[in-house]
Parts: structure tokens; sequence; C-alpha cells
């Protein structure tokens, strides 16, 4: 919903231009332009055909209609055909619009963001048109990323679960959950800062990897945190998924999260290994904790026992650290995004590409029209600012240097089992409910539904922080929504994690669904 202004406000635009409005007067227009900007709201974001102004480059875009993206997953759709052949030849991919496609308009989601075009192609778009990809759209996305990974709402509206339109999509990565599962597209390429590949996978029951930290460059993509920035393919099979990641891993020369990365392995011919012999681990500390649905667990430890069945060696196993990991990660996050929004967007103190015309426009806008960015991220950059005023950047320094103690504490669970198995997230998709009026919608908006504890990020934000690859695959369903099983392995060793989640979805675990793309 747009901003509503309070009687004080109504009354001094009344006195700018010359009226002098008694109090019941300002009472009584308050109340109209509360109506009529709900009205002003629902039609600016209507599908409504628009004339669009010539692109500077290929991929001119336009908003597709209702009758052609039901699910509101598509901020915008074009069409950029890659290569005549490759690997990704056929496939059709959608992008979450924090990646930059040239000539085309980047939005992170946001109004605010109106009237800037990207002169760029991220890496991955480049990567992914080499190898033979057809790019058919930017997806709805959290505005700015800056919500909880819930509601999957943003100023673009709110893209509806393909399981059931009155449930949840999750977020950030909404628009890529929704258009994956409901078939509109074979791949999506998301962002996870906390979660946000994983959530709209669990939720909308598909198949989504984070890769490990470092993994998949993030060159031309906005992020919240340089630590905790990751790019991830999301798709209705593994062995896509497996396919996407062969084509977009690997260094680029411009990101210096990449310093450390070893030799990219063959993830297809990894898929066809099995999991006989490969020691899981149940998560102790991933399971029944306050918020979770029972249903859930027991969704997730039968597909356990698909996988014990395939010949894999499970065992219970506990991570104490786990419990509070999330915690550091929400800190990075909150004083990692006013690190961005100073800089514009840009980035700073490190050798890697700065985007001269995001940083430009962006600044400009935050200038002029800083009143109209999202509610969620004046609270975030509040929020940040109020603990680097007051604490001096103490608790950020704190979250970056107790990385290293976290990290060893899943690496030595490591040491006794390959993977790590939990549930993605506590619960099946929650049911959207309406805000009743423009304060409930406020108070939904900065929450994103959260219940007020930890439930919704615990299993997810941990391995953000820590670096190690994870991945969300459909374990089957509760009341007919989905269930995602978290499976999470060694850094780098993402060709292992692959294999096993493979090695479910042969062994009868989850059929793929879909097919309108």
């Amino acid at each position: 919903m747009l901003r509503v202004p309070d009687a004080n406000e109504v009354h001094a635009l009344g006195e700018q231009l010359g009226f002098d409005f008694t109090m019941p007067e300002t009472e009584l227009v308050r109340e109209r332009i509360v109506l009529k900007l709900a009205e002003v709201h629902r039609f600016y974001d209507a599908h409504f055909p628009e004339e669009e102004a010539p692109a500077r480059s290929r991929g001119a875009s336009y908003r597709p209609s209702v009758e052609e993206d039901p699910l509101n997953a598509f901020i915008s759709k074009f069409r950029i055909e890659g290569a005549e052949s490759g690997p990704l030849s056929g496939k059709t991919v959608a992008l979450k619009d924090n990646i930059a496609v040239a000539g085309v308009p980047l939005t992170l989601g946001s109004h605010f963001m109106d009237g800037y075009i990207a002169d760029v192609d991220a890496t991955v778009v480049t990567r992914l048109l080499d190898q033979g990809a057809t790019v058919i759209g930017k997806l709805n996305m959290d505005d700015l990323a800056s919500g909880g990974g819930l509601l999957g709402a943003g100023d673009y509206g709110r893209t509806l679960n393909p399981h059931g339109a009155e449930f949840v999509s999750g977020g950030s990565s909404t628009g890529a959950g929704a258009a994956v599962g409901g078939g509109y597209v074979d791949i999506a390429i998301g962002g996870d800062q906390g979660g946000s590949v994983r959530n709209p996978a669990s939720y909308c029951g598909i198949v989504g990897l984070k890769p490990t930290f470092g993994l998949v460059p993030h060159t031309g993509a906005i992020g919240a945190d340089p630590s905790l920035d990751h790019l991830g393919p999301m798709t209705r099979r593994v062995e896509d998924t497996a396919l996407t990641l062969q084509c977009i891993a690997g260094p680029d020369g411009s990101d210096p999260r990449q310093a450390a990365i070893p030799s990219i392995p063959d993830y297809m011919a990894a898929l066809d290994r099995g999991v006989a012999g490969l020691r899981i681990g149940i998560l102790d500390e991933g399971f029944g904790y306050p918020g979770m649905d029972d249903e859930v667990s027991q969704s997730v430890l039968a597909a356990v026992d698909v996988l014990q069945a395939a010949g894999a060696v499970v065992t219970r196993i506990s991570v104490p650290a786990h419990t509070e990991a999330y915690v550091p990660a929400s800190i990075i996050m909150a004083e990692g995004t006013r690190y961005y929004f100073d800089s514009n967007l840009g980035g700073t103190s490190a050798e890697t590409h700065y985007p001269i015309s995001l940083i430009t426009a962006f600044g400009r806008f935050k200038q002029a029209a800083g009143y109209e960015l999202p509610l969620s991220s004046k609270l975030n950059a509040t929020f940040a600012e109020y603990l680097h005023v007051r604490y001096h950047g103490r608790f950020y320094a704190k979250a970056q240097n107790a990385r290293g103690a976290i990290r060893r504490a899943y690496d030595s669970a490591f040491s006794e089992v390959d993977l790590l198995v939990c549930p993605t997230k506590p619960t099946t998709a929650p049911r959207y409910v309406e805000p009743e009026n423009y304060v409930s919608d406020m108070e939904n908006y900065l929450s994103r539904g959260e219940p007020g504890n930890a439930a919704f990020s615990r299993n997810t934000a941990p391995f953000n922080y820590t670096g190690h690859p994870a991945i969300s695959v459909p374990s089957g369903t509760v009341n007919g929504l989905p269930v995602g099983m978290q499976i999470v392995g060694r850094r780098f060793e993402d060709d292992v994690v692959l294999r096993a989640a493979y090695a479910y979805q042969e062994s009868g675990g989850f059929r793929s669904e879909g097919g309108q793309s």
C-alpha cells in the first residue's frame, strides 16, 4: 500500500496551497485521500499494457499481463537468444531482478528504481547466454530484497504460490520460486543472503541450490553484504540444477569473493554415483525447535529413510552452534546493508567492477526521493545506523570475527559425516493474510510475517554465514503443500550435495511438476 498522510500532514499541505482547513475538514479530506490512494495503488500495480520507449539495446522488455503471468512471478519479460548450441540450448531462464541485463530495467523489486536501465550484463547472464540458454525475463522479489523472506510481496505486488493462490510463495526470490514451480520457465537464478533461494524453493516445491560461497560470481548482481551474497539456480529437476551450476560456476576475475576457488568438478557426472556409503547426519538442532510443525519434521525424516534404503549410512549428529548461528548472520545483514546503502550499491575497498551508472543513479534517487524507499529498507537502514552510531560497528566486527569458530563447528561435524540434513523451513507455506488497513499492512510489511522468533531463518541463514553449500529439494507434502528437505555439504563439495539430492529424486522421492515454458 502507498503511504497515507496523517491529519497534520494534510493540514500542512492545505496551508501550502492556501486552504484554511478546519480540523473537521482536515479529517474529511484525509479520509477521502486514503480511499483514493488505495485506488491509485491498485491501478499502478495492475497489469495494463503500456507504451514503451525504445530500449537502448537488445532486450526490449514489457510488463506481462495477468493472462500471461497469472502468478505475478515476472516484473518484466523479453527474449534474448543465447548461442546457437550449448548445454543449455533449448532451456529458458529468468532472473531475479537484482541481476543486471544490459538494456533492461533493473528494479530490485522497487519503484524507487524506476527509470534505471542496466548497461552491463552480470557475469552469470553472459555465461548462460554463451552456453545456449534463452533469457526470457526478470522475476519478482521483495523490494530491495529487504524483507524477511516469507510473504514474497513488494512494490510489484504479491507473487502467488503455484500450489494455491491463498498461500505465500516465499522470498526474497519469490518470482523465481513461482515461475519455476508453475512451469513458466525451466531455470531461474535467485539470490540468497539468508535463505532467499531455498525459502521459495521449499514453499513452491522445487529444487533450489545455494552454492558454496564464492563458487558463482556475483559480479553484476546487487547484494546485501559481500560476505553473505550468493547466486544460485532454481529448477524442477536436480539434473537441471547441476547443469546450470556447471555453466555458471568458476572465477570471473572481477569478484573478490572468489579468491580461493578450487578446480570445478563435473557436477553432471557426479549425479550417477548414488549414495551408497555416503554418511548422512540428521542435524539434531535442525528439528523440533519452537515454530516447527511436527509433520514437516516427519516428512524430512521419511525422505532420509529413502536415502538410507538407497545405501546411505544415516546417523544423528549434534552441532550446538546451529541454534544461534543465524544471529551473527542477521547482524552482518543489517550493517552490511548499510554499507551498500552508503556506497550507493557499489561497494568499496575491493578490486572489482564498480557499476558507475548504477552508483550514480541510486545516489541521485536516494538524495532526491529517499522517502520513496521501501519501509523495510528504512527500518533496516535506521537499525544499522543506530548500531553504528551507538556501538561503532563492534557487533558487525564480532559477527565477522566469530565466523571461523562457527564454521569449524560445522566442519567438525563433517569429519564424522559427509552431509547434514534438516528441514529447509519449519512449516509449509503459510496462508497469506490480507492486511486490514494501512497500519496492519506496515506491520506485516516490516515483519514479513515472521512469528517473532528465529524459526523461519534458523536452518538457512547459518549456511550463508559459513559458506557451506545447501540445497532444498521437495521431500513430500503436508495437506497438499510442499515440504523442503535441506541437504548441506562441505565447502566446494557441491557435487556431493547434488549427488544426494539426485539419488533421492531418482528413488521416487519427488516428481517434476509444471510444464508451461
